[in-house]
């Protein structure tokens, strides 16, 4: 049987930056508005799963934008507030901890994505979804773009809002629970942060106790 055709470019054909190339053809397709939907936090052992939806203004995106990965904390902070001020939609949601270990961190993903857009007050003909899956349950069609935030400045937007947010979310749980440093890896799997677990234990509600190594912390 043959191979599905990747969506993904080989990796000499990705831009430099994203661009705004598939959201212009969609739109040329009568499907506009277009949302682009990315998440953050799938990997952490702490925290919730943020997601975020953007439609952006196709004359007024904002410069600079790229996978919330490849900026740094100030860059993500700067594009956050241009993002906010100039999208014609911008909507978050997130599922706890709790809520990821009722299921698994895909579904739990994809449940906030799902939810951001149906969050948009301008409702999408079409979303861009970061990724290999679509969200289930969405208003309109949508396409599952393989590193969308370095394809799609709609998605590199939405990654810059979900991480953004999410980063603000763990710079408050530092305050509940101080020795566990979340302000510093945002609960990431640092030495810093297994150190702590070990030392402290884990935090209610907010460390993922379906996680290696905190689910062989409970008991038999």
């Amino acid at each position: 049987m043959a191979r599905a055709r990747s969506d993904s470019p080989p990796l000499f054909d990705l831009p430099v930056r994203p661009d705004f190339h598939m959201e212009a053809g969609l739109m040329r397709e009568g499907h506009m508005p277009v949302a682009g939907l990315d998440e953050a936090g799938r990997g952490p052992l702490a925290g919730p799963v943020v997601a975020a939806a953007v439609i952006l203004d196709k004359d007024r995106v904002p410069e600079g934008l790229d996978d919330s990965k490849r900026l740094t904390a100030e860059a993500r902070e700067v594009l956050f507030r241009a993002i906010v001020e100039t999208a014609v939609s911008v909507s978050v949601a997130s599922l706890s901890a709790s809520s990821i270990d009722g299921s698994d961190i895909l579904r739990a993903s994809l449940e906030a994505m799902r939810r951001a857009v149906a969050g948009l007050c301008t409702e999408p003909r079409f979303a861009l979804a970061d990724g290999r899956d679509i969200p289930p349950g969405l208003p309109c069609p949508a396409r599952a773009v393989v590193k969308g935030d370095q394809r799609s400045q709609s998605i590199a937007a939405a990654s810059i809002v979900a991480k953004v947010t999410r980063d603000r979310m763990m710079a408050r749980a530092a305050f509940v629970a101080p020795h566990h440093g979340f302000e510093a890896h945002m609960g990431y799997a640092t030495k810093r942060h297994r150190l702590a677990i070990s030392e402290h234990g884990p935090v209610l509600r907010l460390h993922r106790m379906s996680f290696a190594p905190l689910r062989e912390s409970l008991p038999d």
